[in-house]
């Protein structure tokens, strides 16, 4: 007979047979949830709902509005449409997981697709989640598995478990396909319920979802040609070295090749800086230059890069920052916590600004203000005049919003978004996202230069997405040209700052789950160490060392 245990659900008393798994339990709470509940926390750590409890606990039940169950939502959608292309277009083809789009994530297919083959594929996933078909987890010797992905030929897969050194590893199998998921994974396909696929052109399509900043709803597909174009250059030039997954570039730093890819990656993002200020140079009418990105993007580094570059061409740049127009601390917005919201626009003295910038491009001599950040108030000690070979550089979260100078003819200004997209993923089903790059660049130099510890890091991040979501990605298309800012050997880098870091935050701590997620991820490549990093370099932004103080 099977003994009865005592657990806490949401801090409420509950019995139940020892052994049942969390998914059975869960069954109790649907009707609690707006979308199907996707995973749980048992004694604050998440675990998949196949996992049995055997002992008294606390649980939580969460589903895809939470943003970590978000994240394991998005992969059980992923390996559902793998497992459906299989199923109706056969093993010759296969897709590969390639980047975020907009709010959805765009997917490439081997095979050539036509809209009405995008349906077939929808339609079937629709199928088996209504079938209602379980998710294994499967703990196998990590050799069998790597012999299991050589012999399906998925030799990416087989490369990635090479560079582990676990003894067992774990694979999900759903009817006779087994895959290798790197995060914790949903238990049964029924809760895989609301997605779209929105057909692109015949190499690929987006995978929208609900997300966290829709409340929970799929959001409308808008497509951003400029950033997209960004992207699939990126992937090109990655492909063209031979560079798409974590295998591949820890390939090169056993086979000694690290040191020859940095100065390509360096001298990659130089030559496109270089190019616009030459064409930058070459107009006589651009008198401002708008530089905008979301946290972590290297707005800083780039900004006085491009000066330099400019002044190589006979221009004067003089740096702008428009968080010296902050209103006063008093004056400050609050978010719905209470708390200081400095990422809305209503954060910056937008009256001051422009009559500031209006009066400069008149050839006005102008006293500038410097935000204090310890009194919370504006300092008014430099003056500030345009010469003729002078232009303005302004960087700043809202300069791609077209209020800011909206006064000022457009042919005086250009516009750039900058953004650090991730070039490699981890294989063709596991993808590396761009905001976790930049929460790792931003946690490092939080330590090293600005005293907070990884939880504060950790803490902020929330709102910061939240003012990246309302005033910096809708503005993305204003930019006259996107510049990825990310380095293809950074992670490798990365980790030997980021991972010390991580392992400080304890499992009594609201973001050890992250923490633990961030460590999985570092985890995966291996280390190289930073003397091979020129001082220019954008990520000597984040490690120290910059040139550019």
């Amino acid at each position: 007979m099977l003994e009865n245990i005592k657990v806490y659900v949401d801090e409420k008393e509950v019995i139940i047979k020892k052994g049942i798994t969390l998914l059975e339990l869960s069954k109790m709470y649907d009707n609690m949830f707006l979308h199907k509940i996707i995973i749980a926390k048992v004694d604050s750590e998440y675990h998949e709902l196949n996992d049995p409890i055997n002992k008294t606990c606390h649980i939580e039940f969460f589903d895809l509005t939470d943003n970590f169950a978000n994240r394991v939502y998005l992969n059980g959608l992923v390996y559902l449409t793998n497992y459906c292309f299989k199923e109706v277009f056969g093993t010759k083809g296969y897709l590969n997981t390639k980047h975020s789009a907009d709010k959805g994530l765009y997917i490439e297919s081997s095979i050539k697709l036509t809209r009405e083959m995008l349906q077939i594929l929808e339609d079937k996933m629709q199928e088996v989640v209504k079938d209602n078909l379980r998710i294994h987890k499967v703990t196998i010797l990590r050799d069998d598995a790597i012999n299991y992905f050589n012999e399906t030929r998925d030799v990416k897969k087989a490369g990635l478990l090479e560079f582990m050194t676990n003894t067992y590893v774990n694979l999900y199998r759903m009817g006779n396909s087994y895959n290798y998921m790197f995060s914790l994974m949903p238990s049964e396909t029924s809760s895989l319920n609301e997605f779209k696929l929105t057909y692109l052109n015949e190499d690929g399509f987006i995978l929208r979802y609900p997300t966290i900043y829709n409340n929970g709803e799929i959001p409308r597909y808008k497509h951003h040609a400029k950033l997209f174009e960004v992207f699939n250059d990126s992937k090109k030039w990655s492909k063209l070295m031979n560079l798409e997954t974590s295998v591949d570039l820890n390939r090169k730093i056993v086979d000694g090749k690290i040191g020859d890819l940095i100065k390509i990656s360096e001298a990659l993002y130089t030559n496109r800086l270089m190019e616009v200020a030459k064409n930058i140079s070459c107009s006589k009418k651009i008198k401002v230059i708008l530089l905008s990105g979301p946290s972590s993007s290297g707005k800083t580094t780039t900004t006085k890069k491009l000066a330099m570059y400019l002044s190589s061409f006979g221009l004067k740049p003089k740096v702008i920052s428009m968080d010296d127009f902050f209103v006063e601390r008093e004056d400050t917005p609050k978010n719905e916590e209470g708390e200081y919201d400095f990422e809305c626009l209503e954060a910056i003295d937008h009256e001051l600004f422009n009559k500031t910038m209006d009066k400069l491009l008149k050839g006005e001599e102008v006293l500038m203000p410097m935000f204090n950040f310890v009194t919370g108030k504006k300092e008014f000690k430099d003056k500030m005049k345009l010469e003729k070979e002078d232009i303005l550089l302004i960087e700043g979260i809202h300069c791609l919003n077209p209020t800011i100078l909206e006064n000022i003819d457009s042919s005086k200004k250009f516009k750039i978004y900058l953004s650090a997209l991730t070039e490699i993923n981890i294989d063709e089903d596991n993808r590396i996202s761009t905001t976790d790059n930049r929460l790792i660049r931003r946690m490092i130099r939080d330590y090293y230069t600005r005293g907070y510890a990884p939880v504060d890091t950790l803490e902020v991040w929330k709102n910061v997405r939240l003012g990246e979501e309302k005033y910096i990605f809708p503005n993305q298309d204003e930019a006259d040209i996107t510049i990825n800012t990310g380095l293809v050997y950074e992670f490798p880098v990365l980790k030997v700052y980021a991972l010390p870091l991580l392992y400080t935050i304890k499992k009594n701590s609201p973001y050890y789950e992250d923490a633990k997620r961030l460590i999985r991820l570092l985890e995966i490549f291996l280390p190289v160490p930073s003397e091979h990093i020129p001082n220019d370099s954008i990520l000597r932004e984040f490690i120290g060392g910059s040139y550019f103080k």
